[in-house]
């Protein structure tokens, strides 16, 4: 009966930034699975008449859908339509870009009332992300 070598422990260290090298081989691995993630940043900003920010959006498209990473609205503006109506202007831009859907999270559970209201569907929760709180995941299907 043969023996097999003993398996070396390998070194672990912990780096305070984001390997590089890392994120390349995985990505690497996940393009050849899946095709390459063509990745493209979109930024929607909404202006008053002197031209001050009163709300935008920040979101990326990948694999044919759209992750909006954040959508703010300045206080003074809430509730008047400006939300829905970046929302709605991603979901164009998602279309045009060949998207076939948009997904977003969010920490407040009455703007996740508002992305449901908007035809999104909850996805996932996780409990006490931040502490105290939970994180939403809401997505909704373009076509």
């Amino acid at each position: 009966m043969t023996k097999n070598p003993p398996i070396e422990k390998p070194t672990l260290e912990i780096e305070t930034g984001e390997s590089a090298e890392v994120a390349a081989r995985l990505g690497a691995e996940v393009a050849a699975r899946f095709g390459p993630r063509d990745e493209a940043p979109l930024s929607i900003v909404a202006r008053d008449a002197s031209g001050a920010l009163i709300g935008g959006l920040n979101g990326v498209s990948h694999w044919r859908w759209l992750y909006v990473r954040h959508l703010w609205v300045s206080e003074a503006q809430r509730g008047r339509g400006l939300g829905g109506r970046l929302m709605e202007e991603a979901g164009r831009a998602a279309l045009a870009r060949g998207c076939i859907g948009v997904y977003i999270d969010t920490f407040d559970p009455r703007v996740a009332d508002f992305y449901e209201r908007a035809g999104f569907s909850r996805v996932g929760e996780i409990a006490d992300f931040p502490p105290g709180g939970q994180r939403i995941f809401l997505s909704r299907r373009l076509r």
